[in-house]
């Protein structure tokens, strides 16, 4: 399998939990100690953190248009990173998102730290 091919199914879950309100879901796609940084919100360290702030941004009917798409992506052995466009609310939020992967013992990967960047 593709890295790229990897790294889509680990997004393509995430907005699968966000489109449907699941912050717990959005936060399974993250390590339990993963550290996400966004111009949303202040930054949100571990899991739980994650989760907290993915509640507030799926509220009470989600991202129904939600779309991340990876771009690039690079790595070697059990790391890896990609750069993707993400979508929302018609195109009213959108930017890049940079992400850090590990793969675990499984073969699955998870997000390790992700930085997103808005558009202007």
């Amino acid at each position: 399998m593709l890295l790229h091919e990897d790294l889509q199914r680990v997004f393509d879950a995430y907005v699968t939990a966000y489109r449907a309100g699941d912050a717990a879901g959005c936060a399974a796609c993250f390590l339990p100690l993963a550290e996400m940084y966004s111009p949303y919100a202040p930054p949100a360290l571990g899991r739980a953190s994650i989760e907290a702030v993915h509640r507030d941004w799926v509220g009470d009917d989600g991202g129904a248009d939600k779309t991340m798409t990876i771009a690039k992506v690079g790595g070697i052995g059990d790391l890896a990173w990609c750069l993707a466009r993400y979508s929302e609310a018609a195109g009213a939020y959108g930017g890049t998102s940079l992400s850090v992967l590990e793969r675990q013992g499984d073969g699955t990967w998870l997000i390790r730290m992700c930085s997103l960047n808005a558009d202007e």
